[in-house]
């Protein structure tokens, strides 16, 4: 049965010092401190300690065997978006992911799927890149949870939407720069607390902020299973009924309504989470995603899914189907 996953990660193995060529710091760079192993540095602070299966297609590609996973679906490491800086710097930088991407993708074409970043707090730009990543052969883009102080219903960033829709693009939103982090200091928390909490904020903010209503077509997938989101539909559902004058003032339709419009990844390492989110989304909308190759990811793909007591139908659909309606794209590319 093939298998696509549509949330992993990857870097390129090098990139310019940005410091440098940008003129101010805050940037993320590499130091390939062994063999195999580098730690992600924003400045002189460790962010991350990375292994060679984040910038290496081979190595990807012997886990993809190992695991039987047919098709990645790419995208860059979330903090790597700098919605903060400069716009033309972002640009310059998203420039450089996104080609490099499109790069692995046309040199393995039936294993590789390429999502593209933008510079989102800047618009114009933002779908200039947007229309250049379609070009080059990436299938959509993803983008954080929101963009600076800007929610995801913001109406400075429609137009971004409104473009993704009309060039049938695929957006993944991805959690980053977790809300009260500062509330978070001990326990990872940040990463299990707040990131379920921001995915839940981007779905709400494209609910209630009309964003789906008015883009009915806008192919969107959201990490992480939806994050909060599924398992407080009902509170939502009841706040907007019973709070219409402070929930219904951009949109008056039910948020559960627009749950035919949503897809999600299967990331919840939980069966009973599973068979919820698919009883609530349907099969259709639920696709496989295992943010490789990070430890908070599912680290054998597909094993939750394949391990269930669905029927190979729905099985068959979170495994590959609902990747490829959302992707738009078709079974026979990648056989």
């Amino acid at each position: 049965m093939l298998k696509i996953d549509i949330h992993t990660h990857i870097l390129p193995k090098t990139w310019p010092n940005l410091r440098e060529k940008y003129g101010y710091g805050g940037f993320v760079s590499l130091d390939h401190h062994k063999c195999g192993c580098a730690r992600m540095m924003v400045d002189e602070q460790f962010f991350r300690e990375i292994d060679h299966n984040c910038w290496d297609p081979k190595v990807r590609l012997d886990d993809c065997k190992k695991h039987h996973v047919d098709v990645q679906v790419l995208s860059t490491v979330p903090v790597m978006f700098n919605y903060w800086a400069k716009p033309k710097d972002t640009l310059d930088l998203s420039m450089y992911l996104n080609d490099h991407i499109a790069g692995i993708v046309n040199d393995h074409p039936k294993r590789f799927i390429g999502l593209g970043t933008l510079p989102m707090q800047s618009p114009d730009l933002a779908i200039k890149e947007l229309e250049r990543c379609m070009k080059i052969g990436l299938a959509g883009i993803q983008i954080g949870s929101h963009i600076n102080e800007w929610n995801l219903d913001q109406k400075e960033l429609f137009p971004i939407f409104e473009a993704a829709q009309d060039l049938a693009a695929a957006v993944f939103v991805h959690p980053w720069d977790m809300m009260a982090k500062e509330k978070m200091p001990k326990y990872w928390l940040p990463w299990l607390v707040g990131m379920p909490a921001e995915s839940s904020l981007a779905i709400c903010s494209m609910i209630f902020g009309g964003v789906l209503q008015r883009l009915p077509k806008l192919k969107i997938a959201f990490a992480h299973g939806g994050g909060s989101f599924p398992s407080t539909i009902g509170r939502i559902e009841h706040g907007f009924n019973v709070r219409p004058d402070l929930c219904a003032v951009d949109c008056s339709i039910n948020p559960r309504d627009f749950l035919p419009q949503i897809y999600l990844d299967s990331l919840v390492h939980d069966e009973l989470a599973l068979k919820y989110l698919v009883d609530l989304m349907g099969p259709d909308n639920i696709a496989l995603g295992t943010d490789y190759p990070f430890p908070l990811g599912e680290l054998a793909p597909g094993k939750l899914i394949e391990n269930s007591q669905f029927s190979d139908d729905i099985k068959e659909k979170l495994l590959h189907g609902s990747a490829l309606k959302w992707l738009g794209l078709s079974k026979e590319q990648f056989l």
